[in-house]
């Protein structure tokens, strides 16, 4: 069994087979955004070294920054105390993850 197929065992898919994964900066800590994952893009992240989303919308894998060129490439990857969400701790390149155009995509402040 390979490395990201051992990973995946790990995880406890919702009745969708997706995961919440949260792209987080891997030196400052900052939460850049929230997306999606099924077993073939959590494998192909751990194997390709960045990071690749499920595209709910699209139904669809998504390769983070393969059309703005802002990749997340993948530093570390841990999950939640119940295995149910997926944490990367990401290289952001461009600086920019939110598809406004800003670095994060919780800009907004609930006041």
């Amino acid at each position: 069994m390979s490395e990201a197929a051992a990973i995946t065992r790990q995880i406890k898919w919702n009745e969708q087979g997706l995961v919440p994964a949260i792209a987080q900066d891997w030196q400052s800590g900052e939460i850049l955004m929230l997306a999606w994952m099924n077993p073939e893009s959590l494998e192909l992240s751990v194997q390709e070294g960045r990071a690749v989303y499920w595209s709910r919308s699209r139904q669809a894998l998504w390769r983070k920054g393969e059309e703005s060129g802002h990749v997340q490439k993948l530093k570390e990857l841990r999950i939640d105390c119940d295995a149910d969400t997926v944490l990367m701790k990401v290289e952001q390149v461009g600086g920019i993850a939110c598809h406004t155009g800003r670095r994060s995509c919780f800009y907004r402040k609930l006041e």
